[in-house]
């Protein structure tokens, strides 16, 4: 026959261990739920900062499409030279390069917002 008298340290030893280690894990759940606050936070503001990009690029890109066509018209009726319309051309289409690099990035931020929001890989479609 035990009792529980003689095992009295070891009980409350045991309890403080097991106080400790709540402790610490609801420290643990804390964090993780703060960083990924964080992660969403940072997220958005990515999505929303590269959508103003977008924005601009377009901007930008109708801007050296209206030069292009431009240059093109002074070419052809004779008062510029080719070389305008091949830097109008050129232009243009480092602008559109860009437009398309800006709408990747908006298109990457929004993978990393799925993954802040707990998306991924390891849910399974219903």
């Amino acid at each position: 026959m035990t009792l529980p008298i003689f095992d009295g340290g070891r009980n409350l030893a045991n309890l403080d261990v097991s106080k400790a280690c709540r402790n610490i894990a609801v420290a643990d759940y804390e964090r993780t739920i703060q960083g990924a606050f964080r992660e969403v936070a940072d997220a958005l503001a990515e999505r929303r900062w590269l959508t103003e990009q977008v924005v601009a690029q377009q901007a930008t890109l109708a801007a050296q499409t209206e030069r292009a066509r431009l240059a093109w018209l002074r070419y052809r009726n004779g008062a510029a030279p080719y070389l305008e319309v091949l830097d109008a051309e050129r232009d243009r289409f480092t602008a559109e390069q860009a437009l398309v690099q800006v709408r990747r990035a908006l298109l990457s931020s929004s993978v990393s917002l799925y993954a802040a929001l707990g998306g991924g890989a390891g849910h399974k479609a219903k």
